[in-house]
């Protein structure tokens, strides 16, 4: 500005009043705790100051007549959140021109820079009425901007003149289409769930934004402009009103939380606020939260007494129940506004009887009556039996909803223990389609976790181990979802395999029961797994499971994590591994339906965590224990002899010389075949036949042949995995104490993520190592990545020196704020002649690395690392052997060592 507003001592004293009256206000929403109750009053008290300094303002800048100030969007609803912007229109006359009057431009940015002067984050528009009209109607956006409007300060007759207009402009039906159809925008962006781990408070499904869109649309029509007045028009019962009241305060609680705790506009519950909005609602932790090391749906918190959870988690609970009421809610109101939209008769012709008392109504389900429910409880169950059996059902009207959302009541113990109940419930589970639809809609409307009330206690759990993405009740149903997939035709694709097992088994509803129960008792302290087993053993009991399905649904559940954990941390090569879990499950019928709960869970921890590597882990441990089962007792001399064959079909393929195999072969021990599958070792031998060769010439004290050089260098060689993801390579080198390190050094410094290695020493000191490995963007142009790993990694491992020191990864926010506790375990193997070395700890970028340089320090071997990355945790396991493993006290500087190494 040419020229300052006002004087300087009238704004500097209007900006110190503002600030010291807002302070006042931020410190009274702070303070009150887990109260909701004044909430409203502080945000209206905020949007009341912010008026009466934007009119002091207004006044300083000399408006004259016909200019308004209005407050819209947010602003103009009355509340205004701490950091929220301040969203105002100023309405010029019609006729004023800013762009051609020099005067009223100088005029209006002295008032704009003025309001930033004073801190008001301000969102200014510069209109006419006949501007908004126009605008209005081309944008959806600033017509809902403008729905909210209110007059600050300023000509009174202009205001009413573009509210007129505006009302006489809006099409209620447009409109409600328009906002209902952005709705399912915003909700798609947002996964369509309210359990996302970081929540947007506003935004999210289930947010406020879904409540200010029932009022919104009602406005447009006439029908009400606040929540008791929905309810003296019957588009709300008052339990509804206080309902929806409730929640929104909650909401508005946390959202202002949010704004206050991060100074800056922040909608979103993000880790790292998490705690701190948690404590300010006076939550606590119990005790210390400690993850622990496990497979996908282990219970990583490790808690002491029953009920032990982090202050976080109890916010975030509190958060899920609030948003999962709204979202149906929303539902209810939005169904009835529509109807009240329709035509007088409209709809009428559409009802069709289902039964007596059930109507189609136009594809959605109707209740006969507004009290069906609390008259005929019985007939709850039986909705959803009818939604998942009747073709053209797409949903639930809005009566049925209200009714169901008002006979939570009723849904008591007398109602669980009913025998017609638990026989609706057992027979939805085993209808051949539309199982997985019938209790997400349970779920919906809370009508599962009142039936099942076990189930109850995990809506809206979170789970923080990291890799998780889901609630528990969530992460239950997408399970649930799995195993479904695995009997429907149309997704035999997405896992053949499975899809095969599945397509021979006789009861597939004991799946469902099994993915019901298997984490339901997660929270609770204790093994959740034992817990768990108990739950459905009474479950199995009540709906009258006879004894032999009872105990194979009680079996996946207390063991659902066993053969993950056994296919990622044990040596699938060793008999007696596979012998020990044969024996543990005890029949093919227990491994096979063992497998397949044991992929779907995995698969429904979330989409990081599942691989092809992990896949052919799962499968290889199905398939030899399968024939452990069979009567065939591992017999390693026969698996290798077949296996050899096998590879030498293979290699017929490639016109490799006769017995050219033989020079490879004879430097290697039974330990190398067992770990191999034959086209590994087919692999192998095409490329290697000719160093081999050479290398055993130069030991023989013989000449090369003539022309050829006897090279002893490193050969790596790489190929698309055989799995379908990633890459396999091959390492064949002169061994040295900190190869294993260098690999893993060039892998983390060129992006790469290592799954599985696989170390082996042949008989003429050769390391013949095979890892597999991911990267983050395995383009089409895999040849000239292929080329570049056998290129630099051989330049790698042939360099001299010592190790470059790991380079410090940084944490991800969720690592910051659930920080795995760094765990080490090191003990000699059941026969004693090796090290299983196993550790726990969040993922960083030079972890793997960091690891091998300690061993690579005590001249430790690695003959076989199994890397198991969970979402943002690792968890491996390595088979070492070395001499300073033999003594205690580098047992303990090797273990000191690693513990500080993943502490970073």
């Amino acid at each position: 500005m040419d020229a300052p507003l006002a004087p300087a001592g009238d704004i500097g004293a209007l900006r110190q009043r503002y600030r010291d009256d807002k302070t006042a206000l931020f410190s009274l929403l702070r303070d009150q705790g887990a109260s909701t109750r004044g909430v409203r009053q502080a945000l209206q008290q905020l949007s009341r100051l912010t008026d009466q300094t934007l009119r002091e303002v207004w006044s300083l800048s000399g408006f004259g007549t016909g200019f308004s100030l209005i407050a819209v969007g947010g602003y103009g609803r009355g509340e205004l959140f701490p950091h929220s912007d301040v969203d105002v229109l100023v309405l010029l006359p019609d006729g004023a021109q800013p762009d051609e009057d020099a005067e009223l431009k100088k005029q209006l940015e002295g008032f704009i820079g003025a309001c930033w002067d004073l801190g008001l984050e301000i969102g200014s528009s510069v209109r006419s009425v006949t501007d908004c009209v126009n605008e209005s109607a081309k944008d959806v956006t600033v017509q809902t901007s403008m729905l909210e409007s209110r007059l600050i300060c300023g000509s009174k007759s202009a205001f009413n003149r573009l509210v007129t207009l505006l009302d006489e402009a809006m099409d209620p039906k447009a409109f409600y289409v328009a906002k209902t159809l952005e709705m399912r925008q915003r909700h798609t962006k947002y996964e369509n769930t309210p359990y996302s781990l970081e929540p947007n408070c506003k935004e999210s499904p289930g947010g406020l934004r879904d409540l200010q869109i029932i009022l919104w649309v009602s406005k447009a029509a006439g029908l009400g402009r606040s929540w008791d007045e929905l309810a003296r028009k019957g588009l709300a019962t008052p339990l509804e009103a206080r309902q929806i009241k409730a929640n929104e305060a909650l909401l508005s609680l946390i959202r202002a939380r949010l704004h206050l705790l991060a100074n800056r506009r922040e909608d979103r519950l993000v880790f790292d606020l998490q705690s701190a909005v948690a404590e300010s609602f006076g939550f606590k932790a119990q005790v210390p939260a400690v993850i622990t090391a496990g497979p996908p749906g282990a219970p990583h918190v490790a808690p002491t007494a029953k009920g032990t959870r982090r202050a976080s988690e109890a916010l975030m609970k509190r958060y899920y129940w609030a948003a999962k009421a709204v979202t149906q809610l929303n539902q209810i109101l939005l169904l009835n506004i529509q109807e009240r939209l329709q035509d007088d008769m409209a709809g009428v012709d559409r009802l069709r009887p289902l039964n007596a008392r059930f109507f189609d109504k136009g594809g959605m389900l109707e209740v006969a009556s507004d009290d069906l429910y609390v008259q005929q409880p019985q007939a709850i169950l039986e909705t959803f039996h009818i939604y998942q059996t009747t073709v053209g059902i797409k949903g639930f009207s809005a009566r049925t909803l209200r009714a169901l959302y008002n006979a939570r009541p009723v849904m008591n113990a007398k109602f669980r223990a009913d025998p017609v109940n638990r026989a609706q419930f057992l027979q939805i589970l085993k209808e051949p389609e539309g199982i997985t639809h019938a209790l997400r809609m349970m779920n919906e409307t809370s009508v599962l976790g009142r039936y099942l009330w076990v189930f109850r206690h995990i809506v809206g759990q979170m789970q923080h181990d990291l890799f998780h993405v889901y609630t528990v009740d969530q992460h239950i149903l997408m399970v649930l979802r799995n195993v479904r997939r695995f009997f429907i035709a149309e997704h035999s694709h997405e896992y053949p395999f499975c899809s095969q097992l599945a397509a021979g088994w006789d009861k597939p509803w004991i799946f469902y029961i099994a993915a019901i129960f298997h984490d339901i008792a997660k929270g609770r302290g204790g093994d959740h797994s034992d817990l768990g087993a108990k739950d459905v053993r009474t479950f199995c009991r009540q709906h009258g499971i006879d004894r032999e399905d009872s105990k194979l649904i009680e079996f996946l559940v207390s063991e659902h994590l066993t053969m993950s954990r056994m296919a990622q941390k044990e040596d699938l090569s060793d008999p007696d591994v596979i012998s020990a879990f044969a024996k543990r499950v005890g029949n093919e019928r227990y491994l096979t339906a063992l497998y397949l709960l044991t992929v779907a869970d995995i698969r429904g921890t979330s989409p990081k965590v599942w691989n092809a590597w992990k896949g052919k882990l799962l499968e290889d441990l199905y398939r030899y224990t399968l024939r452990a089962l069979g009567g065939r007792a591992p017999d390693p001399g026969a698996v290798i002899e077949a296996r050899k064959r096998e590879a030498l079909s293979m290699l017929a393929l490639h016109a490799l010389p006769h017995m050219a195999h033989k020079a490879l072969w004879d430097t290697l021990d039974v330990s190398y075949f067992m770990r191999h599958q034959a086209d590994e070792i087919a692999w192998h031998t095409r490329v290697l036949t000719r160093q081999i060769a050479q290398t055993a010439t130069k030991a023989a004290g013989k000449a090369a042949p003539e022309g050829e050089a006897v090279v002893d260098r490193c050969i790596v060689r790489a190929r698309l995995s055989p799995e379908g993801e990633g890459l396999q390579v091959l390492v064949y080198a002169p061994d040295q104490n900190d190869l294993f390190a260098r690999i893993c050094g060039y892998f983390d410094s060129s992006n790469f993520s290592i799954l599985d290695a696989r170390v082996h020493t042949t008989l003429t000191g050769h390391a013949l190592d095979t890892f597999q490995v991911v990267a983050p963007t395995l383009s089409d142009h895999y040849r000239e990545l292929i080329a570049m790993v056998e290129n630099n990694l051989a330049q790698t491992i042939d360099e001299c020196g010592p190790l470059p020191a790991p380079m410090k990864g940084r944490l991800s926010r969720r690592v910051k704020s659930f920080p795995v506790t760094p765990r080490v375990d090191l003990r000699p193997d059941e026969k004693a002649q090796r090290w299983l070395l196993s550790v726990s700890a969040s993922d960083r970028a030079g972890l793997l690395y960091g690891i091998s340089r300690v061993l690579a320090r005590y001249d430790i071997n690695v003959q076989l690392a199994k890397i198991t990355t969970l979402g943002e945790r690792v968890e491996d396991t390595f088979l070492i052997c070395g001499a300073q493993l033999q003594m205690n006290k580098r047992q303990i500087e090797i273990e000191t060592e690693l513990l500080e190494t993943l502490e970073g």
